[in-house]
């Protein structure tokens, strides 16, 4: 992982934050990148975070912060993998939760990466899913049904006092069943499969840095 490429994409994707947005602040340490250059920037904005750790960064870096509204107007934010399809797994952190729910209620989603999140198709990421504790012996189950390898993070709860399960699955999984599949557990709150949420992506690679479009017209 190359930090500088890291600073380079948050700081050229922050570049489309305008006075007046709400954004969304993405968890994990490229988008802390983005968090502390917003910070430093002065602009008007309010903002929304997906996590505690982004919350008190925020809050450092002179950011108001606001509850969740019903609409975002832009979501900067890293990933664990995102391909060429704009099909990301993101959970590392543990923040996916709160970050599907940023997505989902962002017109805008861009996500920021140094070029090694980079793949071609993805799969080889673990798939992090949050869980009701009461829950977990049943929904590792599940998962264990659709053809995961399940591994409870050891030592974690999330910011919702939720656990986590890990999950592999087959390189050649059907993630779009999957993210249903998943989703359709009984004791599941959320997985880091984001399949249609991002909008676009700054990719930094040996300082050079490129904006990619989901359906941007062909040259």
């Amino acid at each position: 992982m190359n930090e500088s490429d890291k600073r380079a994409a948050a700081l050229a994707a922050i570049e489309e934050v305008r006075p007046g947005m709400v954004v969304g602040l993405g968890t994990g340490s490229t988008a802390a990148f983005a968090i502390t250059a917003l910070g430093e920037r002065r602009l008007d904005i309010r903002a929304v975070a997906t996590s505690l750790a982004s919350e008190a960064l925020a809050r450092a870096a002179g950011i108001l912060l606001i509850d969740l509204p019903a609409e975002i107007d832009l979501t900067i934010d890293g990933a664990d993998e995102i391909d060429s399809r704009f099909r990301a797994i993101k959970g590392a952190g543990g923040a996916m939760l709160r970050e599907k729910v940023v997505a989902s209620a962002s017109k805008q989603m861009i996500v920021i990466a140094d070029s090694s999140k980079q793949v071609a198709a993805i799969g080889a990421a673990l798939i992090p899913v949050e869980v009701l504790p009461f829950a977990e012996a049943f929904v590792a189950a599940q998962l264990t049904r659709l053809g995961a390898r399940v591994t409870l993070r050891a030592g974690f709860l999330s910011d919702q006092g939720n656990i986590v399960l890990d999950c592999r699955f087959p390189v050649d999984a059907d993630h779009a069943r999957l993210d249903i599949e998943i989703s359709g557990i009984p004791g599941v709150l959320g997985h880091g499969l984001f399949l249609s949420q991002v909008s676009t992506t700054y990719i930094a690679e040996h300082g050079v840095v490129t904006r990619l479009e989901r359906d941007a017209p062909a040259d």
